[in-house]
């Protein structure tokens, strides 16, 4: 099977994870249920899990068929103190608490991408290091994963991260070498 395949069969259990995080929304720091969930699902697609890291986060690991370097992918798990008025049949739950920012899509597309690359580990050269951050919207997640070693263990060689982005059509990326605004923000407030 493609890995084009792959992916397209992992897409709707990503849409459902997605709308199930978005109806349970965690702030940062108290992503326990997410990190759960998380940790559950990568368990089960084949990746060895280390979960606690820097509180509530999240890392899964991806050994491939061959050797390699390693790669980091990351993305943000918590939620906004906002009251949802959407309407949306997935709409939160929990009162004053949204995913606003799109942390659920982040959490749920790496947990997708996590599923389809480890259907075909085989074909990997390296390793793939999935690291879940809790805190991305209150000062501290990524400090308390740098200083929990997840840069470390094995040592990245480069890390990417995802946003969704409202100015780009459906099916485009863009993409960016070195610092961008984001990448300033996250030094600014942690």
């Amino acid at each position: 099977m493609s890995f084009r395949d792959t992916a397209e069969k992992w897409k709707d259990e990503a849409i459902r994870l997605r709308r199930h995080i978005h109806q349970n929304p965690e702030l940062g720091h108290q992503e326990f249920e997410t990190a759960k969930l998380v940790a559950q699902f990568l368990l089960e697609a084949g990746l060895e899990v280390q979960t606690g890291v820097g509180g509530t986060g999240v890392v899964g690991l991806l050994k491939g068929g061959r050797d390699g370097r390693t790669i980091g992918i990351r993305a943000d798990m918590d939620a906004l103190p906002i009251e949802e008025r959407t309407g949306l049949p997935y709409a939160s739950t929990r009162e004053g608490v949204m995913h606003a920012c799109g942390h659920d899509v982040h959490t749920a597309i790496l947990l997708g991408t996590a599923a389809a690359l480890s259907e075909h580990r085989d074909e990997l050269q390296g390793t793939v290091k999935f690291i879940f951050q809790p805190a991305e919207e209150v000062r501290g997640g990524a400090t308390v994963l740098i200083k929990a070693g997840v840069l470390q263990s094995p040592e990245l060689d480069a890390i990417i991260a995802l946003h969704v982005w409202p100015d780009l059509p459906a099916g485009k990326i863009g993409l960016r070498k070195g610092p961008c605004w984001l990448r300033q923000m996250l030094l600014i407030f942690g």
